[in-house]
């Protein structure tokens, strides 16, 4: 009978143990992200979360302390996070920042200008070079990160020039700045020229030169904001902020562009007041989604196989205002949608056949503007 409280004792343990196990396993499932935040409000800069397997919310803590860190980006290692300042100071220039992912945790490490007022886009490909679309200053600057996480001083700049005939298109404004995953080229997108501006980086002279077809204009009015390419490297979708459409670009035999079909982000009828702000596609390239502001919705569009056009399959509501930025999962199995002005992240399910979402969970978050996984 003397044996009975330490066989009882050992089960107690190994159950434990189980336990524990089981907690760790299912805390490797979800996945960590950062988010982006403007500071004008309660927020203090760029917070962690995590989505868990099942779509639920977390709420893990403040990163790292950051003056509007309004669009964020990651190293190709994953071992750095860059953060463009959406602000201008007295030389009209706004600052880009570089931190250490730890775990939860972001380390500053360097803080350079970006060449322009009110930076909004960044991105970064394998080499280092980081590229920061400058909303007000109409332009982008060019950079580099080395393998410390330290970026340069600002290396070169591309000044765009220009307007279109919308009241917002006085002058130029760069939204965003991509590289092109075929040819490691430029894509810089301006709201304010409507234009798509075509670069490459010179890499002895670390510089931005145009390339030989160096702009496409984009239908008059249509503010392209955001772009997407598709898997295939042969069409890229654009979404155009001002008359809420997603055009399709094709590439042509000199690997220039030129524009296809265009197709309304909103539902037939809608005549209210809307602007769209972010897009991306599915790994599989099968499905696009294009968020909407004013209807508060994710467009979410079948993609042609054969010619690349797109098809309406429908509408989630964002349950909040403002979608701002969207984000699928590394999985993919699930979306997360940041509604800027009622101040709330949205967890969606995604059906992988269909392309549809069908909500899980909402959680607070202070202005969010940015997610990054």
């Amino acid at each position: 009978m003397k044996f009975i409280p330490v066989i009882i004792s050992l089960l107690f343990l190994m159950s434990c143990k189980t336990t524990t196990e089981e907690k760790v396993v299912e805390d490797n499932k979800s996945h960590l992200f950062f988010v982006g935040t403007y500071t004008n409000t309660d927020s203090k800069g760029i917070y962690a979360y995590s989505l868990a397997e099942d779509g639920k919310l977390t709420h893990i803590g403040l990163a790292a302390t950051s003056d509007n860190p309004s669009f964020l980006t990651k190293s190709s290692d994953n071992r750095f996070l860059i953060a463009v300042n959406e602000i201008s100071n007295e030389n009209k220039e706004g600052t880009i920042e570089s931190f250490e992912i730890k775990g939860d945790s972001l380390l500053f490490i360097n803080r350079s200008t970006t060449g322009g007022a009110h930076p909004c886009f960044v991105s970064i490909n394998e080499d280092g070079f980081v590229l920061s679309a400058n909303y007000t200053g109409g332009n982008i600057g060019l950079l580099r990160m080395n393998i410390k996480g330290e970026l340069s001083e600002l290396l070169d700049v591309e000044q765009h020039e220009g307007k279109g005939t919308d009241a917002r298109q006085e002058g130029p404004h760069a939204h965003s700045a991509w590289f092109e995953p075929s040819s490691g080229d430029v894509i810089s997108v301006d709201l304010g020229t409507n234009e798509l501006w075509f670069s490459k980086i010179d890499t002895a002279l670390q510089k931005l030169l145009p390339t030989e077809k160096n702009k496409l204009g984009m239908a008059p009015g249509a503010g392209p904001r955001h772009l997407v390419f598709h898997p295939n490297n042969k069409w890229v979708y654009v979404v155009n902020e001002l008359i809420g459409t997603v055009a399709l670009l094709e590439k042509t035999e000199d690997d220039s562009y030129k524009e296809g079909v265009s197709i309304s982000t909103l539902p037939e009828g809608y005549s209210e007041p809307n602007t769209c702000a972010d897009i991306h596609i599915s790994s599989d390239g099968k499905f696009v989604y294009a968020s909407n502001r004013g209807h508060n919705s994710i467009a979410i569009f079948e993609v042609n196989a054969n010619d690349g056009s797109l098809s309406l399959v429908g509408h989630e509501s964002t349950r909040g205002d403002g979608p701002r930025n969207f984000s699928l999962s590394p999985d993919e199995k699930h979306m997360l949608v940041a509604n800027q002005l009622t101040q709330n992240i949205v967890s969606y399910k995604r059906d992988e056949a269909t392309g549809l979402l069908v909500f899980v969970d909402e959680i607070a978050a202070p202005t969010p503007v940015c997610i990054l996984f």
